[in-house]
């Protein structure tokens, strides 16, 4: 499993909502760039994502911007990545099994499998909220 720069910039995007976005306030992506400092620009694309997704929703105009669709505390660290493109599915050796002769032979690709399982099973046992409260399910 590989997080790229836009899966961590989401997280941690969604984690600034949370905080700004009290009571459900909209929170205008200038402010969530500011605060979290990562470009306006890639913001959007990520939120665009992320509101595809139901994860938020927004309000245009003066006093817009996005608010959560969702209860921060329903929310996983999997479902964000998830919605954000990150591919969270598959092990290392996973992605050429077709072509792989040794898949069911090869002690190593247990491990892989067991990994990629236990790295889902912990991003879904984060919420926003827990991950506020110090990172801990």
């Amino acid at each position: 499993m590989r997080i790229t720069t836009r899966g961590r910039y989401a997280l941690r995007a969604t984690l600034a909502l949370s905080l700004l976005g009290k009571g459900g306030r909209p929170v205008p992506v200038s402010d969530l760039s500011e605060y979290e400092d990562i470009s306006p620009v890639f913001l959007e694309q990520i939120f665009f994502k992320l509101r595809r997704a139901g994860i938020v929703d927004s309000v245009r105009g003066p006093s817009g911007g996005f608010y959560f669709a969702l209860p921060p505390e329903s929310l996983t660290a999997r479902a964000i990545l998830l919605a954000a493109g990150e591919d969270l599915g598959d092990a290392p050796c996973d992605k050429h099994a077709d072509s792989c002769a040794r898949t069911n032979c090869c002690p190593s690709h247990r491990v892989w499998m067991d990994l990629n399982k236990l790295m889902n099973n912990y991003l879904e046992s984060l919420t926003l909220d827990s991950i506020l409260r110090g990172g801990t399910p």
